[in-house]
């Protein structure tokens, strides 16, 4: 681990690992992954999502006919940081494995009674920002964009954040510093907050909304750039997923995006370009103005883009 990016000093897990959720409909929630471009598996009544090449899942959808229910998030942490992390969560109040997880690792509910599991494993997110793609172009007097016809396809290389529902934003915050290590990157009062995690990380590798109950609000997933956002919401467009957010541009994050909504009222994003915390920096993060925690440019945001469909009232 000696070659890994470190925080010096600083206990946390290194990466958000994979998500779960459930959904009722395990054909339909393949076809939607299939579609936005992810390497969407099959496997009994599940879904396992993977990015192309890469053997590892970043999420599973647990088909059992019941309405869209976020079921747990997983961490890693590096191997040798393993042991004082699964003991800072005995502190605060392990519990059981979630039943329908592989039952590794460490345990314990966050604030909401959402389960959190923290396993040692390799990193999932970079050690330094990702290179962008570059920009095909053409010579004087040649067309550079491609034909319809001819448009590359798009698949995401990782998946970069979640961003979860939770009825009290502090509380979540205060959970995830003084137990998993998280860092607090940007917030906007208690409407909002992103963390980033210490030893290098995108500005959010898991974000908090507040909504009266628990839920997932979307996932995102990072493009290799802003073409590749455009073509990802043409394709969905083009499948009859013609609900969405964008194209815009964040202010905290930075991200340029595109959001589709799924079939369960959810949300999937196309993100390229999201700021990059490295190891080393302290980020200098702080409380902004309500209309900063959405967008510089965009479309007008949907009506129902902030609804909890796992809320009570919903």
């Amino acid at each position: 681990m000696s070659d890994a990016p470190r925080r010096t000093g600083v206990l946390g897990v290194h990466s958000l690992d994979h998500f779960a959720f459930s959904v009722p409909d395990a054909a339909v929630a393949l076809r939607f992954y299939r579609a936005f471009g992810l390497d969407a598996r099959s496997v009994g009544d599940r879904v396992d999502v993977h990015t192309f090449g890469d053997a590892r899942r970043w999420a599973t959808l647990h088909a059992d006919g019941t309405p869209k229910r976020l079921e747990y998030l997983c961490f890693a942490a590096y191997a040798d940081d393993f042991d004082a992390l699964e003991a800072q969560l005995g502190r605060h109040g392990a519990c059981t494995p979630h039943p329908r997880s592989d039952g590794r690792g460490a345990w314990i509910a966050d604030p909401d009674g959402t389960p959190i599991q923290v396993v040692a494993a390799a990193r999932r997110c970079p050690a330094e920002k990702p290179a962008a793609q570059a920009p095909r172009i053409a010579g004087s007097g040649h067309g550079a964009a491609p034909a319809r016809s001819t448009a590359p396809s798009v698949h995401p290389r990782r998946l970069s954040h979640v961003l979860v529902f939770t009825p009290d934003v502090a509380r979540q915050v205060e959970f995830c510093t003084s137990v998993l290590g998280l860092r607090l990157s940007d917030r906007a009062g208690d409407v909002i907050a992103f963390l980033h995690a210490p030893h290098g990380s995108d500005h959010h590798v898991v974000a908090f909304a507040k909504s009266d109950a628990p839920g997932l609000h979307h996932s995102s997933w990072e493009v290799a750039s802003i073409d590749e956002i455009g073509l990802g919401a043409e394709r969905m467009r083009s499948e009859g997923y013609a609900h969405g957010w964008g194209i815009g541009r964040h202010v905290l994050g930075s991200n340029y995006f595109y959001y589709v909504q799924d079939p369960w009222g959810s949300w999937a994003e196309y993100s390229y370009d999201i700021d990059f915390v490295p190891a080393e920096v302290g980020w200098a993060g702080g409380d902004h103005p309500a209309e900063d925690s959405f967008y510089v440019w965009g479309p007008a945001v949907p009506d129902d883009f902030i609804v909890n469909r796992e809320s009570r009232r919903v």
